[in-house]
C-alpha cells in the first residue's frame, strides 16, 4: 500500500471510494474539479491502486461565519475532507497524525472540520484526540456537526485527548531500539541528519500509538506520563559515536508483562492493534519469554535534527559511560534534547 501527498488531478475520480462523498455532496464533482492543482495525502492499495483513504486540509485565517454560532477570529487548520475505507489497521490514526503535523507546521491555534453525526466511527476517532462539537453547518446537503480542537494544552484532559503536545512533568528517559525495530515502529524517524519536510514523509505504519517489547529491566521504571527520546542504536556501518542518533520523542501509556497475559491470545488482542509485528512474530515473543517487557506510548515527535551520541555525551551532557539503552534524563537534558532536535517550541508545555 502507498501513502502519498499528490495533487487532485493525480487522483481518479471515478474510484468507487468517492461514490460516499457524492452521495453527501451534491457539488462535490464540480468541487474537486476546481481543486486540480489542490494537494491531499492519498491511500492507495498496491496492485490496484484503488483508493483507502483521502485527505485534503487547508490554512485559513478570519472568522469561520459560515456554521452557527461563528468561529472567531483565529489563524485554523479546517480539515476539508477526510475519510478513510477502515480495515483494522488504523489507517485513521495515520491520518490523524498527519492533521496535527500539518497543524504544528502551519502554527495555528485550532483544527476544525465538518462531518455529518452518521459517520459514527470518524467522529469517533476525532473525539478520542480532543475533537468537540461547538457549532452545526447548515447547507443543501443537510446538518453537519463543527467539530474543533484547540492546539493549546488543556489541564484536566486525558492525554490523548492533548496530542502531540508534550507537558515538562513526570520523568524523562532514553530508551534504545536497535535499528531493525526502529525502521518498522517509528517510520517517521528515519536516520536523517536533515530537515525531515512533512510533505513529503511517507511511512509505512504512521500510527500514533505503539507498542514496544524489550528485554531492559529498568523499563518497569517507567510510569504512564513519562517521557521518552527514543534512541535508534548503531547499525555496524560505522562508529556508534556517529551511527547511533536520538530520533524521536514519545509518551508512555503503559507498562506491563508478558507474565499479566493469561494466554497468547490475550497477549495478541493487546499487542497487534498497534504492533508492527505480525501474529506468528508475537506468538514466538510470548512463548520465548526473550522480551518480556510491554511498553504503549504515543508517538508524538518526530525530531527534526537526529542527535548523535556523539551530540548527546557532548552537547547533551550525556554519562558516556552509562548504559544507553536505558538511562534516566534530567528535565534540562530532555528540554535541550528538544531544542537541538529542533522541535517545535509550541509543542512543549512548561
Amino acid at each position: 500500500m502507498s501513502f502519498e501527498y499528490k495533487q487532485f488531478k493525480d487522483a481518479k475520480l471515478d474510484d468507487p471510494f468517492f461514490d460516499s462523498l457524492r452521495a453527501d455532496y451534491r457539488e462535490f464533482e464540480d468541487w474537486f474539479g476546481r481543486k486540480s492543482e489542490n494537494w491531499a495525502y492519498i491511500f492507495e492499495q498496491d496492485g490496484s491502486k484503488a483508493i483507502d483513504g483521502f485527505l485534503y486540509m487547508k490554512i485559513e485565517d478570519g472568522v469561520v461565519d459560515d456554521v452557527v454560532p461563528p468561529l472567531p477570529a483565529k489563524k485554523r487548520l479546517k480539515v476539508g475532507t477526510f475519510k478513510i475505507n477502515a480495515h483494522g489497521t488504523k489507517l485513521g490514526e495515520r491520518f490523524v497524525k498527519k492533521i496535527f503535523d500539518h497543524a504544528v507546521d502551519g502554527g495555528v491555534a485550532e483544527i476544525y472540520v465538518t462531518i455529518f453525526p452518521k459517520h459514527a466511527g470518524l467522529v469517533n476517532l476525532l473525539n478520542r484526540y480532543g475533537f468537540e462539537k461547538a457549532a452545526i453547518k447548515t447547507t443543501v446537503n443537510g446538518v453537519e456537526d463543527v467539530l474543533i480542537r484547540s492546539m493549546h494544552w488543556r489541564d484536566n484532559l486525558d492525554r490523548d485527548k492533548n496530542y502531540p503536545l508534550i507537558k515538562m512533568d513526570g520523568d524523562f528517559y532514553q530508551v534504545g531500539i536497535y535499528p531493525d525495530y526502529h525502521t518498522r515502529l517509528l517510520p517517521d524517524s528515519i536516520l536523517n541528519n536533515e530537515d525531515v519536510e512533512i510533505v513529503k514523509d511517507i511511512s509505512h505504519a504512521n500510527s500514533i500509538n505503539k507498542i514496544y517489547i524489550a528485554a531492559m529491566k529498568g523499563l518497569m521504571s517507567l510510569t504512564p506520563g513519562d517521557k521518552i527520546v527514543i534512541y535508534r542504536t548503531g547499525d555496524g556501518k560505522g562508529p556508534a559515536e556517529y551511527r547511533a542518533v536520538a530520533t524521536s520523542i514519545c509518551v508512555v501509556e503503559a507498562v506491563r508483562t508478558l507474565d499479566s497475559f493469561g494466554s497468547v491470545d490475550a497477549f495478541l488482542n493487546y499487542a497487534r492493534p498497534h504492533s508492527v509485528f505480525s501474529d506468528a512474530e508475537l506468538s514466538g515473543f510470548y512463548k520465548s519469554r526473550r522480551y518480556p517487557f510491554i511498553i504503549s506510548f504515543t508517538y508524538n515527535i518526530a525530531l527534526r535534527h537526529r542527535l548523535t551520541r556523539h551530540h548527546l555525551i557532548e552537547k547533551i551532557g550525556i554519562n558516556r559511560d552509562a548504559y544507553p539503552g536505558f538511562l534516566r534524563l534530567t528535565p534540562q537534558q530532555f528540554k535541550q534534547i528538544v531544542i537541538d532536535g529542533g522541535v517545535n517550541e509550541s509543542l512543549i508545555v512548561d
